[in-house]
C-alpha cells in the first residue's frame, strides 16, 4: 500500500468509533431502552385507522391497527419513531406479539369488525407469537376469516421461502395477508407470483402529491396494474388531500388510507357512545 493511503482511507472510513457512528449507536440504544422500558410496563395500544373503499368511502373496508407506545411522562410514540430500532431485535418480536394480541382481543369484542395487524417477518418462526395466533382464534371461529396481517416488502423479502410457506398455512385457515409499502423495496416479481397476498398497500412515496406528479401517476398506475394481474385488492396509503383521492379514485385503486379520511385514534371508531364512556 503507497505510504499514508491506510491513514487516508481510514480517515473516511465510517467505523465504529467515529464520532457520527456512536451517535447513531447511541440513539438506538436510547430508543431501544424507551421501548424495552414501556413494555415493561405494559405501556402499549393500538391505534386504529380505517381503510375505505373507493366509491363508498363513508364506510370502510376494514381498519389498520398500528402500534403504539407510552413514554413516561405519557406521550405517545408511533411505530416510526421506534420500528427501525427494534426490527432485527427480541423487543422487535415483541411488538409484534403485543399487536397481535391487542388486534384478536379487539376481533373478539366487535364480531363485524375486520382488521389488519402489522407484523415482521422475522416473526413468522417466533414461537410465542404463534401462541398468541393460536390462543385468540380460539376464541371465536370467525377471528381468522376477519384477520389480516400486513407485513413490509422488506422484511418479506429477507425470508421470501419462509414467508411463502407461512401464508400458504394460514390462509387455508381463512386469514388474510396484506404486502405492506410495496415500492418501497424489491421484491422479485418470481416472489410476488409465489408469495399470493390478498391486498397490496402502495407505499406512500408515490401517493403523496399524486395528482400533480406525472411520474408517481405512471408507477402507481403500473403498480395497480400489477396488482390486479394477480388478483390483489390495491390500498393505497398516505391519501392526505381530496385532490389525491379524486385522482386514485380515477386511476382505478381499490382502497384508500390517510389523513384526508381519518386520522389514527387510540379509541375505536366502531365503538358506540356508551361503550366508549365505559371503557
Amino acid at each position: 500500500m503507497e505510504p499514508g493511503k491506510d491513514s487516508a482511507l481510514s480517515a473516511c472510513d465510517p467505523r465504529e468509533d467515529s464520532p457520527l457512528s456512536a451517535a447513531v449507536a447511541g440513539r438506538e440504544d436510547d430508543t431501544l431502552t424507551l421501548v424495552r422500558r414501556a413494555i415493561a410496563r405494559g405501556d402499549t395500544a393500538l391505534a386504529f385507522q380505517p381503510v375505505v373503499t373507493t366509491g363508498n368511502t363513508s364506510r370502510p373496508a376494514f381498519y389498520e391497527g398500528l402500534i403504539r407506545i407510552f413514554d413516561e411522562g405519557g406521550r405517545t410514540i408511533p411505530a416510526r419513531d421506534f420500528m427501525d430500532a427494534v426490527e432485527t431485535t427480541e423487543t422487535g418480536r415483541l411488538i409484534d406479539c403485543f399487536a397481535l394480541e391487542m388486534g384478536l382481543v379487539a376481533l373478539a369484542r366487535a364480531d363485524d369488525l375486520r382488521l389488519s395487524v402489522n407484523m415482521s417477518a422475522r416473526s413468522v418462526g417466533y414461537p410465542r407469537w404463534m401462541q398468541t395466533l393460536e390462543r385468540g382464534l380460539a376464541v371465536d371461529p370467525t377471528i381468522a376469516e376477519r384477520l389480516i396481517l400486513e407485513i413490509t416488502e422488506s422484511s418479506a423479502m429477507t425470508v421470501p421461502d419462509l414467508v411463502t410457506v407461512f401464508m400458504r398455512d394460514l390462509q387455508k385457515r381463512g386469514i388474510s395477508f396484506a404486502l405492506d409499502d410495496f415500492g418501497a423495496g424489491y421484491t422479485a416479481f418470481r416472489y410476488l407470483r409465489e408469495f399470493y397476498f390478498d391486498i397490496l398497500k402502495i407505499d406512500g412515496q408515490f401517493i403523496r402529491g399524486i395528482h400533480a406528479n406525472a411520474d408517481n401517476q405512471v408507477l402507481t398506475a403500473a403498480l395497480i396494474s400489477i396488482a390486479r394481474h394477480f388478483d390483489m385488492l390495491t390500498v393505497a396509503e398516505n391519501v392526505e388531500t381530496a385532490a389525491d383521492a379524486v385522482f386514485l379514485t380515477e386511476l382505478g385503486v381499490d382502497c384508500m388510507q390517510g389523513y384526508a379520511f381519518a386520522a389514527p385514534t387510540l379509541v375505536p371508531p366502531w365503538q358506540t357512545r356508551t361503550e366508549r364512556r365505559s371503557a
